[in-house]
């Protein structure tokens, strides 16, 4: 999320107004100065210049419209939106509400067993509201939480049906489904080894388009991300992670997820804004949904409810929880949220939240292996409750004696700068 250089001054200025008054006007003016030249020394303005992206950017970008390899034409236009502010040198060089065009240029269904479906999403028109259209050159180096994979030039090659763990227990089920035809019956109808090898890519898929030409630009633009926090919420927040727990707890109280997000808001509020960013809330332990799970590894398919394993802080299990999915159950963005004691100034609730993304599956600790890269998941929330319009302010806080490195309760390793992001959502 875009919290450039200015922005930061503009938040400074006003807590000095209040600080020595309305009146002294040239101290007030020394200060800044003084403070400007520390804040440039170590990032240099760069408002007035014309950035450059290199080869190898990476852009978050947003599909608009549905890609399928079985029903997708080769030639037919593809549009995407920027998922993420990209920041140079301490400026916006690209907002939200900049856009992609192009077209499909490869699209071919699994047309046999053996045989895998592909696409190519080429695009190569850039806009910029205010600014223009630019022309682009890349490929697609991603695609979240996807179980398929790329080739070199972009294309996303799709999955075989014997790759998925349902086939290699086709013998296993045939037996069983032969001794019980109750059992046989069951695994007809919830389409246990029927998996599907096209590609389906719904709206609002996000992925990675990396440039392999370099990109100029006329100028950098103003953030249109939130605004920032007032200043007595900002300081409520900054009393409640003064004596918070920076880290959550697994059941056997060994060290879990670190604390990287905090909401203000009611918790309908804050169900609200996921649901409008495409998020879901995962399903209670229960024989329906451990049974949908199972299907979901056997099928190596998606389940959007899948039930999240208890982290523990304040003495309890995580009062919220949601999570975005995409084909795969190996892989999803995923947080857990715990209300403090503390109300923010207008009696709302302030909440504490841990983010991951999880990664695949470590088999040595039978559970989700996580992206080390907590600040990476961190950038997806803000970002995705933004676009979802959830959101009235938002800023970034350093707590005190911030974390920087450790391990998961699992043994997974996780690094962050040590910021929380702080999210006020919208009543």
């Amino acid at each position: 999320m875009a919290m450039v250089v200015t922005r930061s001054i503009q938040f400074r200025v006003n807590r000095a107004k209040k600080a020595i008054g309305a009146g002294s006007t040239v101290f007030l003016a020394i200060i800044l100065f003084i403070f400007s030249a520390k804040v440039f020394a170590g990032a240099p303005r760069v408002a007035g210049g014309a950035p450059t992206l290199p080869a190898g950017t990476v852009l978050y970008l947003r599909l608009q419209s549905a890609v399928s390899s079985k029903t997708s034409q080769p030639g037919q236009p593809i549009n995407a939106s920027l998922a993420r502010e990209l920041e140079v040198n301490g400026g916006t060089a690209l907002p939200f509400g900049a856009t992609l065009a192009g077209t499909l240029e490869k699209c071919d269904p699994s047309a046999a067993p053996e045989q895998r479906a592909d696409i190519l999403l080429e695009f190569n028109q850039l806009a910029i509201p205010g600014e223009g259209n630019f022309s682009v050159e890349g490929r697609v180096t991603g695609v979240s939480n996807a179980r398929e994979s790329y080739l070199a030039d972009g294309t996303v090659v799709g999955v075989l049906a014997s790759e998925a763990y349902a086939p290699m227990l086709g013998g296993v089920f045939q037996k069983v489904g032969q001794i019980n035809p109750t059992i046989n019956s069951q695994i007809q109808k919830q389409r246990v080894g029927q998996v599907n090898t096209e590609i389906e890519f719904p709206p609002g898929t996000d992925f990675q388009f990396t440039l392999t030409q370099p990109l100029a630009l006329k100028r950098f633009v103003a953030s249109a991300g939130p605004r920032e926090l007032p200043a007595k919420l900002s300081d409520s927040v900054a009393g409640v992670l003064a004596n918070a727990p920076q880290r959550a707890t697994s059941r056997n109280n060994k060290p879990g997820d670190p604390i990287n997000l905090v909401f203000i808001g009611t918790a309908q509020e804050i169900e609200q804004a996921f649901h409008q960013a495409g998020w879901t809330e995962p399903k209670a332990k229960n024989p329906q949904s451990i049974w949908k799970t199972m299907q979901a590894v056997l099928n190596n398919d998606g389940y959007d409810a899948a039930p999240v394993s208890e982290l523990f802080l304040f003495g309890r299990k995580e009062d919220l929880a949601f999570e975005k999915v995409l084909d795969t159950f190996n892989k999803r963005h995923h947080l857990r949220l715990w209300q403090t004691p503390t109300p923010a100034p207008d009696g709302r609730p302030i909440w504490l939240a841990a983010a991951t993304h999880d990664m695949g599956i470590d088999y040595s600790s039978g559970s989700h292996a996580t992206d080390p890269n907590l600040d990476d998941e961190r950038a997806q929330v803000d970002a995705d409750l933004w676009l979802g319009g959830g959101v009235q302010a938002a800023q970034p806080i350093a707590p005190p004696n911030p974390l920087s490195s450790g391990t998961t309760a699992t043994g997974g390793e996780w690094h962050t700068d040590g910021n929380l992001d702080v999210i006020d959502v919208k009543p």
